[in-house]
């Protein structure tokens, strides 16, 4: 299987998420190197790149909340399941998603302490971009377990009850 097909699997729902979601990851880190050989010269185009990733994934956030609010009438959706994928999505989905996620929290880190008190630190923000677009493909096409029809939520398997439940 070619790696493009493992990050944007053919045959799923949603497979525009997922390029978005590398497009982002690959043109932050893209920016990343860049601002770490030359700081000066890249310091706008980082904070330009982070911060409108950090915008786009806070939208998507607040769609994806907005949406599983809606659905949440009728099934039980969990925080754990919306934005990480739990259960949710398939492996495949989920594993593209959460290595995008990765790839962003490493690059970030990785800018930042290569060049640290300079505008690398601005990739700090960027994970905010696949968590949110994680979150907009789970509350588009996530499935997620029928809320019973008696209004009652059923007890949690693992009994952590910390209460996740949207």
């Amino acid at each position: 299987m070619a790696l493009s097909d493992r990050l944007v699997p053919p045959e799923v729902e949603g497979q525009n998420l997922l390029r978005a979601c590398w497009a982002g990851t690959g043109g932050f880190t893209a920016v990343a190197i860049a601002t770490t050989a030359l700081p000066d010269p890249m310091a706008v185009p980082i904070a330009v790149v982070s911060l409108g990733l950090l915008a786009a994934g806070c939208a998507a956030m607040l769609w994806a909340f907005q949406r599983a609010l809606e659905r949440s009438r009728y099934e039980l959706i969990g925080v754990g399941g919306l934005y990480f994928l739990a259960g949710c999505a398939p492996p495949s989905v989920r594993f593209s998603m959460m290595a995008a996620l990765a790839a962003e929290v490493v690059v970030a880190l990785a800018a930042a302490s290569v060049r640290p008190f300079t505008a690398s630190a601005f990739g700090i923000l960027v994970p905010v971009y696949a968590l949110g677009l994680s979150g907009a493909w789970g509350a588009r096409y996530g499935t997620f377990p029928p809320r019973p029809s008696d209004g009652t939520i059923p007890e949690r398997s693992d009994s952590s009850g910390n209460g996740d439940d949207v």
